[in-house]
């Protein structure tokens, strides 16, 4: 597990701009079948193109005219049976730190991986997020 005071400013990276944290099992399962639309789902992570990628590329998609109905994040290495239960939505992809997937009933609709967020600036990212936020939201 990381230091909780390491992690707190890459958490509030997310937060800040309207991303609600998923800290608990019950959380991600309760948040993903009461919401009526499409769902973000981050996986936040301390690396670095987490960093300097996703996060920012989370933050400058949800500036665009159309969004999931809820946006939410889980911490990889902090909030394990958040991350776990999110994962378990993932059918077919392979755990990944970070990742972006837009679900909706349950089901993915658009997923980043890892390897499609590594080497991308956070504006290739978002590119990739509003153009999935178009077609499904």
């Amino acid at each position: 597990m990381y230091d909780p005071a390491l992690v707190q400013p890459m958490r509030e990276e997310l937060t800040s701009v309207g991303v609600k944290e998923m800290k608990t099992a019950e959380e991600v399962e309760k948040t993903l079948a009461e919401t009526d639309g499409a769902v973000l789902v981050v996986v936040n992570s301390v690396c670095g193109c987490a960093a300097g990628g996703a996060r920012p590329g989370v933050a400058l998609a949800l500036k665009h005219d159309k969004t999931p109905a809820v946006a939410t994040t889980v911490f990889a290495g902090q909030d394990k049976e958040a991350t776990e239960k999110a994962r378990s939505y993932f059918v077919g992809f392979p755990p990944s730190s970070p990742a972006i997937a837009l679900l909706k009933d349950g089901q993915v609709l658009h997923m980043l991986h890892r390897h499609d967020i590594e080497g991308c600036s956070a504006e290739q990212i978002a590119q990739q997020l509003t153009t999935a936020f178009d077609e499904h939201c």
